[in-house]
């Protein structure tokens, strides 16, 4: 963790440095938008903050340290939860999701529920031995791996997530693809998530793809089936980071300068409920770490009789913002 001295003193720096950014409502209303709910068809889980790595830009503090991990009696009420709703996915993320020992319990439940599975790993979780019996859980349930691999500079990734990170997300990949995964016609889909690895904004998705396919398809053999270049959200540690680097200004100001309202349409917050590993519900994972809870008010997944109402207002804040700059983050 960052000193909290050092971190107390860059917060007051930044205190008295206006920031000269509307807030985020305020650009709504200014565009005469609204941020309110389409039809919720994904129900994404939080299982937790325990998670092997301790990545710079992890917008909810992960890591090993972390004891916040879903029950069995949570675990129970969020599959009850899905069983009454019409939710189209079910997306598993974390911290690690592998390390929650109810994952697999999750697996069996929402497999047979919902047309679309999702389980959001680091890779390197998923590579460890003892996890090799939940790989084949996931092959034999065709689960969606989401793969986070932030960059394709071996050093930028071991800067940002821990030394010899990088080659063992390599050979998580080769893993997968041997299994299957990310291979064609095969009905197991792998996907990568890729971040920026310092306080800038994403580059156009589609050019970050055909890079990622020229490297890790030509030069190590590597299938994938999409990549989504996603910003990284100054909330958590992430935040604490463009702080003390002295970034927080400066990137902030660009994701407001960038802000695109045809965005809003497709934010994943107008279709997405979020759980968290107590059981409260949230409108995304950025709103769950930040404990602003679904509708202002903290609800219990066991107090839903289904998804919320269309229509219904999402909590903003300035880290929004993220979400809305330049392509967005659907």
């Amino acid at each position: 963790m960052y000193d909290n001295h050092t971190h107390r003193e860059a917060e007051q720096a930044v205190a008295g440095e206006a920031l000269d950014i509307e807030p985020f409502n305020v650009t709504l209303s200014k565009h005469d938008l609204r941020l309110t709910r389409s039809q919720t068809t994904t129900l994404q889980i939080n299982v937790g903050l325990l998670c092997n790595q301790m990545c710079r830009h992890c917008h909810l503090d992960a890591g090993p340290g972390r004891t916040e991990n879903m029950d069995d009696e949570t675990i129970d009420a969020v599959i009850a939860y899905g069983e009454r709703s019409p939710f189209d996915v079910v997306d598993i993320t974390g911290g690690a999701p592998e390390l929650n020992p109810g994952l697999g319990t999750f697996i069996r439940a929402f497999s047979p529920l919902v047309p679309r599975l999702m389980l959001r790993s680091n890779l390197t979780a998923l590579n460890e031995s003892k996890t090799e019996d939940l790989i084949q859980l996931l092959k034999s349930h065709r689960v969606v791996i989401v793969a986070s691999f932030p960059s394709l500079n071996e050093s930028q990734v071991d800067a940002q997530r821990g030394n010899g990170i990088f080659q063992k997300s390599i050979a998580a990949l080769q893993k997968l693809n041997a299994l299957g995964y990310g291979q064609e016609d095969s009905g197991l889909e792998l996907n990568i998530v890729s971040n920026p690895s310092g306080a800038f904004v994403p580059p156009p998705q589609a050019q970050m793809e055909k890079r990622f396919r020229e490297v890790l398809g030509e030069k190590l053999g590597i299938r994938f089936n999409h990549l989504f270049n996603f910003g990284n959200v100054p909330i958590g540690r992430y935040r604490e980071w463009l702080l003390e680097s002295g970034n927080y200004t400066a990137y902030m100001q660009k994701l407001y300068s960038t802000f695109n309202p045809c965005a809003i349409e497709g934010l994943m917050c107008r279709t997405l409920v979020s759980v968290d590993w107590n059981g409260y519900l949230y409108d995304c994972d950025f709103n769950l770490a930040k404990g602003l809870p679904m509708g202002s008010r903290k609800m219990h997944v066991s107090e839903m009789a289904g998804v919320p109402a269309p229509e219904s207002p999402i909590v903003v804040s300035d880290h929004c913002y993220t979400c809305t700059a330049g392509e967005g983050f659907t």
